[in-house]
């Protein structure tokens, strides 16, 4: 009889983030050190190094556990693409701890678990993007609400100096660099360039 092996997945955003709530959490499930992967990266996509290692040696029947599904990833579509990969391509089997209606592991050849657990992500995948979408929405409301009390964006205009017309005329006329013009004003090049154009 083939044996099953089980791998546990740990990640955090940044080098200064800590791993052992994690970690504690999948030792307790009874994963093996050997068995944990983790990486100290962002979950914008899945081009993580210890994850890519360990998705390798999955196999049909293993089992991923990790902590919650955000340890997964961030982006709920990219989360489904892994998710059908995983339990679909590969037939390996996910428990996330942290929410058991997550656990697509078969009891007695019962799909239910399987089942459950899709319908659980694509409920979820649509809370998160209604709420994205929400949110987009209640700050193009706030931006439009701001700039009607007369609030202006970005940053504040820069001032053109009182000797501004000479320069500018040197510059124009007597081949005056823009960086020797810009200088000669206290601004960037960027900004005396911005300014000759506008």
């Amino acid at each position: 009889m083939k044996e099953i092996k089980v791998y546990g997945y740990a990640r955090v955003s940044t080098k200064d983030q800590c791993l052992d709530r994690q970690i504690i959490a999948l030792k307790g499930f009874g994963i093996k050190d050997k068995d944990i992967y983790l990486d100290k990266i962002s979950g914008k996509d899945f081009k993580r190094p210890k994850y890519q290692m360990m998705v390798k040696r999955l196999k049909e029947d293993d089992i991923l556990v990790i902590h919650s599904i955000d340890r997964l990833g961030r982006n709920y579509e990219e989360i489904l693409e892994e998710w059908r990969i995983l339990t679909k391509k590969i037939k390996a089997q996910i428990v996330v701890l942290d929410m058991p209606l997550l656990d697509t592991r078969k009891k007695d050849k019962d799909l239910t678990g399987v089942f459950l657990a899709d319908m659980v992500l694509q409920i979820l995948s649509y809370v998160a993007e209604t709420e994205r979408s929400n949110i987009k929405k209640r700050q193009r409301e706030g931006i439009i609400a701001a700039k009607q009390r007369g609030v202006i964006f970005g940053r504040p205009k820069k001032e053109k100096p009182a000797n501004y017309d000479d320069i500018y005329d040197a510059y124009i006329h007597h081949g005056l660099s823009s960086r020797k013009a810009a200088s000669l004003l206290g601004v960037s090049q960027d900004t005396f360039l911005r300014w000759i154009r506008s």
